[in-house]
Order: structure tokens, then sequence, then C-alpha cells
């Protein structure tokens, strides 16, 4: 928590339009704002995926003046959590933050703070009949359940110039990068109609033949629309065909590449590798100077490629007040729906996917 002039009164409310300034002064101000913290965020999921955002602010009443920080005063915002009522037939409802996310969790600018948002939340899972409240990252109650072992985040620092960003890669990976340039790929950034429908066409591939239903593409185009010139798309094409493609989002310096993939004919040209070291050079021309590769899970081929990198796992810890949801697809619940998904067509598991995926959150 940030040490500040301490707040001698506290009001939690549900956030509405007319607060969205204030909230974007309030992550300007916090260290730990992500993408997954932005209104931006949550008006894209529920637009995507037809699951409705219930944001939560902290307010400070009773408070001395002046108030050090940008944005800060009587009234001002000093917690946030964004939440999504998460609802599916298949994996039952919860509020999560953030849906669809990998962290999103509680920010506060003091201890106090938090643990009033994590109250309102469960008060509003009550209001809302949903058994559980889940947090990825920021703040977590101690009373809650906590979970770690499964995920890790990636992240590094991001040099500026192209060499640099070459030579921080190691050495067998640093050939594979080198390997890819020799083979005739062509890269292409934007979001445009053909962008969209190019990284729609290998992410849906990509997922299928991990055995996992693909998101809506319109979460996707929200995404884009919602980020503007926070998000964009970088495709890898070989004689004119998409083979490898990711969505990246952009904030704080801070490059975020999050759903990207590749098709099957993708790894014997090392088209992930050319996509990735491309990102890298293209994050850098942006201004940024830190590349947040996601989280993986613990004992995967993402996982494992994350470290040839050079990234050092952060093994991530999230937090449950209920009944925790099962959507984990390596639990062995659903090895046998994972291994008949990957023989699905790809029409069919397009059109498939994304009435299951948009139930989980």
């Amino acid at each position: 928590m940030n040490a500040v002039t301490p707040i001698t009164g506290l009001r939690v409310r549900e956030a509405g339009a007319g607060d969205e300034a204030r909230i974007a002064a309030f992550l300007r101000e916090h260290a730990g704002a992500t993408p997954f913290h932005r209104p931006e965020w949550s008006k894209a999921v529920e637009q995507g995926c037809s699951q409705k955002s219930h944001t939560l602010i902290a307010e400070a009443t009773g408070l001395p003046l002046p108030f050090r920080g940008e944005g800060w005063g009587e009234g001002a915002v000093v917690g946030l959590l964004p939440l999504t009522h998460v609802t599916s037939p298949l994996f039952g409802s919860a509020l999560v933050s953030a849906g669809f996310g990998i962290g999103g969790g509680i920010l506060a600018a003091t201890e106090a703070a938090a643990e009033e948002l994590a109250t309102a939340a469960i008060n509003l899972a009550q209001t809302l009949n949903t058994p559980s409240v889940e947090l990825r990252g920021g703040h977590l109650p101690r009373t809650w359940q906590h979970t770690t072992g499964t995920y890790a985040n990636f992240a590094r620092d991001l040099p500026a110039s192209d060499d640099a960003i070459l030579k921080s890669i190691p050495r067998k990976q640093r050939a594979e990068v080198r390997r890819a340039q020799t083979l005739g790929l062509t890269v292409r950034t934007g979001t445009s109609e053909q962008d969209r429908a190019a990284h729609y066409r290998v992410y849906s591939e990509s997922v299928r033949n991990l055995g996992t239903p693909v998101f809506p593409r319109a979460l996707f185009d929200a995404m884009l629309d919602q980020f503007g010139v926070d998000a964009d798309i970088l495709t890898v094409s070989k004689d004119g065909h998409p083979i490898a493609s990711v969505l990246t989002l952009y904030d704080k310096g801070t490059a975020y590449p999050y759903w990207g993939g590749g098709t099957t004919g993708a790894r014997a040209l090392r088209a992930n590798e050319h996509m990735y070291f491309e990102l890298m050079r293209h994050a850098a021309r942006r201004g940024c100077t830190r590349f947040d590769f996601g989280r993986s899970k613990f004992g995967t081929g993402a996982f494992a490629f994350k470290k040839n990198w050079g990234f050092e796992p952060q093994p991530l810890t999230y937090a449950v007040h209920g009944e925790a949801r099962e959507t984990n697809p390596m639990s062995p619940k659903y090895r046998l729906q994972v291994a008949l998904w990957k023989k699905l067509p790809l029409w069919a598991a397009n059109r498939l996917g994304p009435p299951i995926a948009r139930g989980l959150g």
C-alpha cells in the first residue's frame, strides 16, 4: 500500500460512467495498475462476451487537505476492484476480477480501502446469488482461500535497440530467431479488418490444436475498439498466408502480448520466434520499456517457451471466497473433452467454441 496521509473515512460504491476520469487518475498513480484494471477492459468483456461488469470504487471521506498525488482530494478514488459476473451453464457463476484477464485484483491506497472492497465484493456476490468471488492478483484478503503453483507470469525490462533486444535473448533461442529471419517470413501490424480476420483464423486454429474452445471474435474486436491506439495485432505470414498472430495491449510503457498463437505449420518455420522478436522491436519503437509475456501453466510447452527467451517465472497467487469453479483445461476432469476437441474440424470448433468460452471468464 502507498504511504500517504491517513484516510479518516471510506465509502465503497459501484462506479458509473461519470467516474471514468477519476478512475483513470487513480490508475496513473498506482504502480500495480494493469490493462485489466482499465474501464476499457471491462467494457470490452461486456460487449464481446455478454458478461455483466460491476466496478467497485472506494472513495475517501473526511480527508485532510492537501492530499499528496494527482487527483487526490475529498471524495477521491482510493481503491478499485473491477468485477465481471461470469455465468455459464457448464461452469457455474462467479464474480471475477478481472474477467478474462490474468490480473485485475484489488488496487488500493490503504489496507482499509482494500478490505472494504473485498467485503463489498462478497456482498455483491450475495446480491447476485453467485457462489464465489475470484481475485487475480492485487491485494488478497488473508482469510480467503489462496492458490499458488498453477500459473507463473513472465515479464522483464525491454531494451531500446534492435541489437540490444537480440542480445538479451539466450544464445540457443537467439539462434532460432536468426534462423526464422532466413525463411522468407513477412510481418504486418495494424487493427484493420484484414488484421482482425487474419488474427482470428490463426488464433482459433491454435487453441483448437490445444483442445480448448476459442473466444468469440467479438471479444477481440471490442478490445481493439476500446483500447484504440493502446492495442494492435502483429501477424507473420509466409507467401501471403498468415501463420502466426498476436493481439497486444500497451499500458504505462509495458507491452502485454495477450492472445497469440500459430497454425500447425508455424513451428517448422519458426513463426512464433519471429513473431515475438518482431513484437519486441515494435514495442520498443512505440516507447515501451517492459515486455510482459503473460502467464503460463507450470509444466506446459508455453511455460518452457517463455523460459527459453530468458524470462524468469514469477508464481502467481490467486484468491477465492466461496466455492471455487474448475475451469483449468489441464484438470483430469476435462481430459477426455480436450482430446476430443483437438479432433474437431476447425469450422466446427469455431462454431461450438465461443458459447462455451464466453462462460470461462
